[in-house]
């Protein structure tokens, strides 16, 4: 009874070390290399597009905020 009970516990914890510990380390290893590798050519223009979009709606909000505070003094307080 002891055997089957250490058998039913040993196989999960070789199996484990034999197929799964291999792969989740070559992953994290290979996404810690990405990370210290630093953003792409293409990441970085995109990230640069992205940063200009993300400008340009902030003037379009502070805009329209004003546009309604002329217009509707109360509009702030209705939500």
């Amino acid at each position: 009874m002891d055997e089957a009970i250490l058998g039913l516990l040993v196989a999960p914890i070789i199996l484990f070390i034999i197929f799964i510990a291999p792969i989740w380390l070559i992953l994290h290893y290979r996404s810690k290399r990405r990370i210290n590798q630093g953003l792409s050519q293409e990441e970085h223009a995109s990230l640069h597009e992205l940063a200009e979009k993300a400008e340009a709606m902030s003037d379009r909000v502070k805009t329209l905020e004003a546009i309604l505070d002329s217009e509707a003094p109360e509009w702030r307080n209705r939500a």
